[in-house]
């Protein structure tokens, strides 16, 4: 699909894009290619493929659900400014 001068003035008006004279036929390219890639796209037969939920069909490996750090928050509540029942207490920012 081939796009003249009119086309990409009217498409940029609609996207509401500024584009000077000299950047006419750049952009008339450019637009032409990405539509004949995607009428290359729509001939192609896709009768009898079925979707996939990813384009990966491997399962990860999974690593052991074990604890591998000790319970450090009395450690790490020593620098807080306030705590209370083992919890770090924030200022209130909602009134």
């Amino acid at each position: 699909m081939s796009l003249d001068k009119s086309d990409i003035e009217r498409i940029a008006h609609l996207a509401r894009l500024d584009i000077s004279e000299q950047e006419v036929p750049e952009y008339a390219t450019s637009i032409s290619s990405i539509l004949s890639l995607i009428d290359q796209m729509q001939a192609t037969d896709t009768d009898g493929v079925l979707p996939l939920a990813h384009p990966l069909d491997a399962v990860q490996r999974l690593r052991k659900d074990d604890v591998t750090e000790s319970n450090q928050r009395e450690r790490l509540q020593q620098n807080a400014p306030a705590i209370e029942d083992g919890l770090f207490l924030v200022p209130r920012v909602i009134e």
